[in-house]
């Protein structure tokens, strides 16, 4: 059984699931080692149905979701940062002292230097720079990862949170152009309606193919990733866009999860089989 360990950085219940879910489930699946840091406990996110949470116990409503989905996909206890959902741009929440992206980063990045430390990670995933659709918080634990990460490794940083540890990986987890489009003309098809995907077209959204280093195939473990989501079910409601086209078709564009290789840099035209894939014990 390898002997390896990867750490998922993000920043809400269910974000672990929509971009990486398949991917964490089939690691945990193979033996690896799999822990997951949750910087909130998305107080600010939508309640698909009243009958499931109000506004006031959303938070632990969506952390035993999160328990729930981590259960079904064989990982590890989450790491909860115990900092608020700081909402959607524009919105009311950004402004509480104690939303995420509120929070002095140099507190937020001893967390997560500490987490590492202990964690022993030889491959840590965050989000990309945008955080997949510019979520607030998404972008902040994106920022305060990437610098963890390479804190982390330096025992002139941090001393008191443990002894240097240098992981030998970051990937972002980035969701192509191309499937936003695919979504799309699926729901065209079906004669949806298709506004949320208005601008897709312009080349600021989305992740560029270019970049991404690994198509990870998820096939065998899509099923778990898809019980994960339903464990998230104040936010994956009737009304959700993958809940708009038939099951099918959905499973099977979540069947390859993407990523990019953040650090080291890699070499153009890098392709990887794995997220191990080249170190040792793959």
């Amino acid at each position: 059984m390898p002997n390896q360990r990867l750490l998922a950085c993000f920043a809400h219940p269910d974000d672990e699931a929509f971009g990486t879910g398949g991917t964490l489930a089939r690691y945990a699946a193979q033996g690896y080692a799999v822990h997951l840091v949750c910087a909130t406990r998305g107080e600010a996110g939508e309640i698909a149905n009243p009958e499931f949470a109000t506004p006031l116990t959303l938070g632990a409503v969506r952390e035993a979701e999160l328990r729930c989905a981590a259960e079904t996909m064989g990982i590890a206890e989450p790491i909860f940062l115990n900092y608020r959902d700081s909402g959607m741009a524009g919105t009311p929440e950004n402004d509480d002292p104690s939303a995420f992206i509120n929070i002095p980063a140099e507190r937020v990045i001893a967390q997560l230097v500490q987490i590492i430390r202990q964690v022993k990670p030889e491959v840590v995933v965050t989000f990309e720079p945008f955080g997949g659709y510019g979520h607030p918080d998404h972008i902040a634990i994106h920022r305060h990862t990437v610098a963890a990460f390479h804190a982390a490794a330096d025992p002139v940083q941090y001393p008191e949170m443990g002894n240097a540890w240098q992981a030998q990986r970051l990937y972002y987890t980035a969701i192509p152009r191309s499937i936003f489009i695919t979504m799309r003309d699926q729901l065209a098809a079906l004669g949806e309606d298709t506004s949320v995907f208005d601008g897709f077209d312009n080349p600021e959204h989305g992740w560029p193919e270019d970049q991404i280093h690994l198509f990870e195939d998820v096939s065998e473990t899509v099923n778990a990733k898809w019980c994960a989501l339903e464990c998230h079910r104040t936010q994956f409601g009737p009304g959700n866009l993958f809940r708009r086209l038939p099951k099918e078709q959905v499973l099977k564009l979540m069947s390859v999860e993407h990523f990019s290789q953040a650090w080291p840099e890699p070499p153009a035209g890098l392709t990887l089989q794995g997220l191990f894939d080249g170190l040792n014990h793959e």
